[in-house]
């Protein structure tokens, strides 16, 4: 399930469609997020004292399944190329965790094997 706010920032449904499309690409290649609730916030952080560009944010949180408690947060000058930044830094982060588990995985069979012959 994905969920998508807008922090500081009006919604549009061009925003909206664009962000479904590239976290539906991540999901096709990671099927495991389908169980997940994603969390996507796209937000707008202006100074109101100071002169300067907008910096727009884009929020990906992963709230439950497998991936749970994977949090990825970029910022650009524009919204789509923080989102384009959140999907290609996503597919390494979620690569890495699905690693570290795999490896957990391995060391405590080898653990096991181990007691098992030791007896």
């Amino acid at each position: 399930m994905i969920n998508i706010i807008f922090k500081n920032l009006d919604s549009s449904e061009l925003a909206k469609d664009i962000t479904h499309e590239k976290i539906s690409e991540i999901i096709h290649k990671f099927p495991k997020l389908r169980r997940c609730s994603i969390t996507v916030t796209l937000s707008m952080d202006n100074s109101p004292t100071q002169g300067g560009a907008d910096i727009f944010s884009v929020m990906f949180r992963c709230t439950s399944g497998p991936y749970k408690g994977i949090i990825l947060t970029k910022s650009a000058i524009s919204l789509y190329v923080a989102l384009s930044e959140v999907s290609e830094h996503l597919l390494e982060r979620l690569n890495r965790f699905g690693d570290k588990n795999r490896v957990k995985k391995i060391k405590q069979a080898r653990l096991l094997q181990k007691r098992v012959l030791a007896i």
